[in-house]
C-alpha cells in the first residue's frame, strides 16, 4: 500500500467539504519591485519581462503614478476590477463543468499582488471574496513587498474566511539570490514568512531546484529550512529557460546548464520525504510546451514528467 502525499486540494476538501478549485487571475497595472527598478533592474534572470522595451517605462510610470496617488482617488480601479470579473466568471464555470468544483479560492497569481497602494489592494480583494462561491483568497507576492497595514487587513479577513499568502523562496543561499537578480536576501525571506505566521496566515512556499550554481545537498537544504519556517503548504518548481530572459543568455554563453530530470526526480523525491505530513504540497513541477522554451526540453511534456514523478514515487512507496 502506498501512503498518498497531503495535497492543497485534500486540505481544502477535508475543510470546507466539497471539491474546491483556485482560480487565477492577472490584474493589469500590477508590476514587481525588481521589474520596475525599486530594488534592482531587469527581474529575476529566469523571468520573461520587457526590460529592454518601453514597457518597462510604463511600468516606471505606474509605480510613480502609484507613489503620488491619494488612496482613494485611482482612476484606474474601476478598470481594475472589471477585469477581475471578467477572468473569474469564465474560469470558475469552466472549472465547476470540467472538474466538478463547487468552492472558489480565487488566486491572484501574476507579478507582485500586494505591490500597489493599500487601498487598490483592500477593493481588489474584497471584490473578489464577493463573487459567488469563493471561500478564500491566495495572494502570490514576494517577501520584501507587504506592508505592516496589509498584513494587519489580511489577518482580519482570516478570521471570517480562507487567506493563503504565497512567498517566492526559491532559495535560502544568499549567493544563489544574487546570481539570479532577486533583489532580496534569504533573512527577509525568514523574517517576512515568521511575520507572517505571526500574523495567523497560511503560507505556501514556491521552492525552485536547479538554480545556477545549486547542489543537490543545497536544494535540499532550502526545502529543509522552508519547512522549518512553518510553512503551510509548498509548490515545487524545476527552473527552466524561455527566451527573452538573462537567463536564456547565460545558457546560450554557455555559463548555465540546466537541471536533469533525473536530478529533479531524486531532488524531489527527497524533499517530498523530508516534508512534514501536515505541509500539503500544490504543485510537484513545472514547465511550459509553447514555442517560448529553450531548455530543459523535457519541461516540455508535462504529462511525461508527471509519469516519471508517479514511477520514482511509487518507488519509495508514495503517490501523488
Amino acid at each position: 500500500m502506498r501512503e498518498q502525499i497531503f495535497t492543497f486540494g485534500q486540505y481544502l476538501h477535508r475543510k470546507f467539504g466539497v471539491k474546491v478549485s483556485k482560480v487565477p487571475v492577472s490584474i493589469s497595472g500590477f508590476t514587481c519591485p525588481n521589474i520596475d527598478g525599486t530594488v534592482a533592474k531587469g527581474g529575476c534572470t529566469f523571468c520573461e519581462n520587457d526590460s529592454f522595451s518601453p514597457s518597462l517605462d510604463r511600468a516606471r510610470a505606474l509605480k510613480g503614478f502609484y507613489l503620488n496617488l491619494d488612496s482613494t482617488d485611482n482612476p484606474h480601479l474601476e478598470q481594475q476590477l472589471q477585469q477581475l470579473q471578467w477572468q473569474f466568471d469564465p474560469l470558475s464555470k469552466r472549472l465547476q463543468e470540467e472538474n466538478g468544483a463547487e468552492k472558489f479560492m480565487v488566486y491572484f497569481q501574476s507579478f507582485t499582488n500586494t505591490y500597489a497602494p493599500f487601498e487598490t489592494l483592500k477593493a481588489l480583494y474584497e471584490k473578489a471574496l464577493s463573487f459567488e462561491n469563493v471561500i478564500g483568497l491566495s495572494i502570490g507576492t514576494r517577501s520584501d513587498s507587504i506592508s505592516e497595514e496589509t498584513f494587519k487587513y489580511l489577518a482580519e479577513l482570516a478570521q471570517k474566511t480562507e487567506i493563503w499568502v504565497e512567498f517566492g523562496i526559491q532559495s535560502i543561499y544568499d549567493e544563489t539570490l544574487v546570481r539570479i537578480n532577486r533583489g532580496h536576501d534569504s533573512a527577509n525571506v525568514k523574517e517576512t514568512i515568521l511575520k507572517a505566521k505571526s500574523y495567523g496566515l497560511n503560507v505556501c512556499g514556491h521552492l525552485i531546484f536547479g538554480l545556477p550554481g545549486e547542489t543537490k545537498e543545497m536544494m535540499l537544504e532550502t526545502a529543509k529550512e522552508a519547512y522549518a519556517l512553518g510553512i503551510d503548504s509548498v509548490k515545487y518548481h524545476p527552473l527552466y529557460v524561455v527566451k527573452r530572459t538573462a537567463l536564456a543568455n547565460e545558457f546560450a554563453r554557455g555559463e548555465f546548464e540546466p537541471i536533469s530530470e533525473a536530478l529533479y526526480l531524486e531532488v524531489l523525491m527527497e524533499a517530498i520525504r523530508l516534508k512534514p505530513s501536515h505541509v500539503s504540497v500544490q504543485r510537484i513541477s513545472a514547465g511550459t510546451d509553447d514555442e517560448s522554451l529553450i531548455a530543459p526540453l523535457w519541461c516540455k511534456d508535462k504529462n511525461g514528467q508527471l509519469r516519471s514523478i508517479n514511477k520514482i514515487l511509487k518507488s519509495v512507496g508514495l503517490k501523488y
